[in-house]
């Protein structure tokens, strides 16, 4: 039987996410979700709201993004897992708690509109500003770009095909 321990959640940030940093560089952001549910009482008929709290942790690339990008009162859809932290107080008294550490990090879309920038692909070797290391890929532009007359500007030059009445130039598309 294979164990799943996996949770998503829909809300509003309840405060800034607080980006940190670890000894050795690592970066850990947490913030504050809070889910509200709705229903109806089916007894008095009246509508119901009940409002959970979730503390959500998150690790590296998706710690910094989540803290530039994410602002109190943002809905957001988060997934991740169950984690639960101890630790003892200075008074000896034995504490625990349930969070959420995320996987994914997205806005919800749902009474918002987003603009998405990929951000540069990292890795711990440029970081400080040196050469990408050698496994990892890197776009170049090329040296001269291909003449526009090389393409077909309409859809003309390829009638059969399906998408021939949708046909239209990229011109001003930026490569990935």
């Amino acid at each position: 039987m294979a164990q799943d321990n996996t949770v998503t959640i829909v809300g509003n940030l309840t405060r800034e996410p607080e980006l940190r940093f670890t000894p050795n560089g690592q970066a850990t952001a947490t913030f504050g979700v809070a889910v509200n549910r709705t229903w109806t009482d089916r007894t008095s008929q009246e509508r119901r709201e009940q409002t959970s709290f979730f503390d959500v942790v998150c690790w590296g690339t998706l710690a910094e993004n989540a803290a530039t990008s994410l602002s109190r009162g943002t809905r957001v859809v988060v997934t991740g897992r169950l984690d639960q932290r101890t630790w003892e107080t200075q008074e000896g008294e034995k504490r625990s708690k349930v969070e959420i550490t995320a996987e994914e990090i997205a806005p919800s879309l749902r009474w918002a509109t987003v603009h998405v920038t990929k951000n540069e692909r990292r890795s711990p070797e440029n970081l400080n500003g040196e050469a990408p290391a050698a496994h990892e890929p890197t776009y170049q532009r090329p040296a001269q770009d291909p003449s526009p007359a090389a393409y077909p500007q309409s859809a003309q030059a390829y009638p059969h095909s399906p998408t021939a009445q949708y046909a239209t130039t990229h011109d001003d598309e930026e490569p990935f």
